[in-house]
């Protein structure tokens, strides 16, 4: 009887992916890894406590983003809500994170429902005014800011990581379609 068990490796939907456009570069990170952080109601101090403790930086507010003493970025999307995205080529991230932070705060490994690209140069504002509905202009999203969003009909989390420098994060069962309006947007700038 032939042996029929299978070995699956996960892999990100937009792994490898690497382009030059003019000075633009979009990138598929590489190993990224994506966990939502949920406080708990009462235990908002505890949490922040921990947090600042295993990072080395506070919570941010919402809407902002900061990167830890070991390159972690912290995205807090609302009161009780954050993400940590950081690079992380196993998978048992949500362990790390929560071992870390000692059952302070709910930890969800999101690094598969997650695709994210990397848009970066001096026209990157450019490309992403076109399809994103909010203000990019540095004076209104500066560095670290983070916010949820539509990039054509898709809904993305958009982070201004440097002065020409974002990271984007869409849903990975759409990813194709995210990279296609990313680089129809990029062409159309040309």
């Amino acid at each position: 009887m032939p042996d029929l068990t299978l070995t699956l490796t996960s892999a990100p939907p937009l792994a490898g992916y690497d382009s030059t456009f003019g000075d633009l570069r979009l990138t598929a990170p590489a190993d990224l890894a994506i966990v939502s952080l949920a406080l708990p109601l009462g235990g908002e101090d505890a949490a922040g406590k921990a947090i600042k403790s295993a990072y080395g930086i506070d919570l941010p507010a919402p809407g902002k983003s900061a990167v830890s003493k070991d390159g972690a970025r912290l995205v807090r999307l609302g009161l009780d809500m954050a993400l940590v995205v950081f690079t992380h080529a196993t998978p048992d991230a949500e362990r790390i994170v929560a071992g870390k932070l000692g059952g302070t705060v709910y930890t969800t490994d999101q690094t598969d429902v997650w695709t994210g690209l990397s848009l970066s140069g001096p026209r990157a504002r450019a490309a992403l005014e076109r399809i994103c509905p909010i203000d990019l202009h540095a004076d209104a999203f500066a560095e670290g800011d983070a916010a949820r969003t539509v990039m054509e009909h898709l809904g993305a989390l958009i982070i201004r990581t440097g002065p020409d420098a974002f990271l984007l994060l869409s849903a990975s069962s759409s990813a194709g379609s995210f990279l296609h309006a990313i680089e129809t947007s990029i062409d159309n700038i040309s």
